[in-house]
């Protein structure tokens, strides 16, 4: 890198952007999220394998695997995430049958079970080093928000946001 490259990073304006950078879409997140647990209208799924059902279990995994992950630190949340499951048993539940199901149809009922486990290691693995752009202190503030949202339809947009692995989407979807 150039002349310019050096002196933006020696002068510590590159992490003061990405910083800010951070908040922005911090920020938009949030908002995403407070605006669905207020009730903003959100479409109906389609009918069939969509896909929701993978999401859900996928953002649970995420966020029990980042709550053991962050439960040693100040922003410890695994008592949200456990407000969360016991508020959102049933949509949980319900996902994990769909996905068993789906499972099912796939490999055969005698195989569903094993299909599914091996799926959820893989989707904590995944999650073992944390989340790629959340941190613990985020991360307990959108569990605390999922928490109140009502309805599977709002958890699958809120769970297609928080599991890209990048926050981009996030910023496109706070302008609607």
């Amino acid at each position: 890198m150039g002349t310019f490259g050096n002196t933006f990073r020696q002068s510590g304006k590159a992490e003061r952007f990405a910083s800010g950078e951070r908040r922005l879409l911090w920020a938009s997140l949030v908002g995403i999220i407070i605006a669905i647990c207020i009730g903003l209208p959100t479409p109906a799924s389609a009918a069939g394998n969509d896909g929701s059902a993978e999401k859900l279990r996928r953002m649970d995994i995420m966020l029990m695997v980042t709550g053991l992950r962050c439960r040693t630190t100040a922003d410890n949340f695994t008592a949200d995430y456990g407000v969360f499951t016991r508020r959102h048993m049933s949509e949980l539940n319900e996902a994990s049958d769909d996905l068993k199901a789906d499972l099912a149809r796939r490999y055969g009922v005698k195989d569903a079970n094993r299909a599914l486990d091996r799926m959820s290691v893989v989707m904590a693995n995944e999650y073992g080093g944390g989340h790629p752009w959340l941190s613990c202190a985020e991360l307990k503030d959108v569990t605390r928000s999922l928490a109140k949202v009502q309805g599977r339809e709002t958890l699958v947009e809120a769970a297609g946001q928080l599991l890209s692995r990048q926050p981009g989407p996030v910023l496109a979807l706070a302008s609607r």
